[in-house]
């Protein structure tokens, strides 16, 4: 892909917490372009991370922010149902009920910008919409270029009037959280073979597949359907070169088709993982909205992770998990370039 001075057009989907700086580096180096989850980090962590993957590969590589939608909720509405449904969690794992609730949930979006422009990375890739003009403005004039991701043709067009130099189109078969932002994730449900030919026909910027591609026939059927490239995650989450804990990397490699689920368990929304106990229990009660869920479930999901215990970590997943079958990511970028 030209626009992103790629030689082969296959982009890592960014891990929100589960990146690795080796994996990331590894796609660019072999001539994709790795990403990187910035989720949560701070302006110092941003600083670093960037500067550790510019130490790390010559090549092109990006990193990914979560952008506000307005219906992110703040600390001090009642959370004691939640609490309580996730109580037994907390119980077997022997940690406390989290008891004051933080000042603010998460990292100020304007500081992470501000650091990213600080930083320059070559690509910032963006979910849950587009940034301030001002952003894309002052972004575009220290050479960053900027991805937008869509799950419908109208989110499409609106990162392309949004100044974005390219677009995932993102299909409903993809792992980790449906990052819709102009209506409910719920109502924004669009598979990949119908969205990406859709979103071709309605912008003139380069369009990215993603949702249901791990190996080389999908890679070609994204080609056929006139993208510019495609973005996988799963395929390299799968990988030993990946951050997933070894739980993690377990079950995608014994996963079937229809293990995967659309939750709001882990975060308060929507999502798609495979289906364990820390979902099921989550389930069946109250669950918070955005990001205060993650605050009433993370500490289990952090102490699952310490121990390895998958059927309590968010095992993040897409619907072609089960064609993940390689652990080597630089043996899944030749399954994939193949296919191109």
């Amino acid at each position: 892909m030209a626009l992103l001075d790629l030689d082969v057009p296959i982009v890592l989907g960014p891990f929100g917490g589960m990146s690795s700086l080796e994996l990331t580096a590894l796609v660019s180096d072999a001539g994709g372009l790795g990403s990187y989850g910035l989720y949560g980090y701070d302006p110092a962590r941003i600083a670093d991370t960037v500067a550790r993957l510019r130490a790390l590969t010559e090549r092109p590589f990006a990193v990914n922010l979560w952008i506000p939608v307005g219906d992110e909720v703040t600390p001090g509405g009642d959370l004691s149902g939640p609490l309580a449904t996730a109580r037994p969690l907390y119980d077997e794992l022997g940690l406390p009920v989290p008891g004051d609730v933080p000042e603010r949930y998460g990292v100020d979006i304007e500081a992470q910008l501000d650091a990213v422009l600080e930083a320059r990375p070559p690509v910032l890739s963006l979910v849950f919409g587009m940034p301030p003009t001002a952003f894309v403005d002052e972004a575009r004039s220290r050479g960053i270029r900027l991805v937008g991701t869509a799950t419908t043709v109208a989110e499409a067009v609106a990162i392309e009037e949004a100044g974005a130099d390219a677009v995932v189109a993102t299909g409903l078969e993809a792992g980790g959280h449906r990052v819709s932002f102009l209506r409910d994730a719920a109502d924004s449900l669009v598979g990949t073979f119908a969205l990406v030919p859709q979103v071709v026909d309605a912008v003139r910027i380069p369009v990215i597949a993603a949702g249901g591609i791990a190996d080389r026939r999908g890679v070609a059927a994204a080609r056929a359907l006139g993208a510019s490239g495609v973005q996988v995650g799963t395929a390299f989450l799968r990988t030993r070169q990946s951050a997933a804990s070894d739980a993690h990397r377990a079950a995608l490699a014994r996963i079937a088709a229809d293990d995967t689920v659309l939750t709001r368990a882990a975060t308060g929304r929507l999502a798609r993982g495979i289906r364990n106990r820390l979902i099921d229990t989550v389930e069946a009660g109250p669950i918070a909205p955005f990001p205060a869920q993650s605050w009433v479930i993370g500490p289990v999901r952090t102490e699952a992770n310490r121990r390895g215990l998958g059927e309590l970590q968010s095992l993040w997943a897409g619907q072609a998990a089960p064609l993940a079958r390689l652990d080597d990511a630089g043996d899944v970028f030749r399954e994939l370039a193949a296919g191109w």
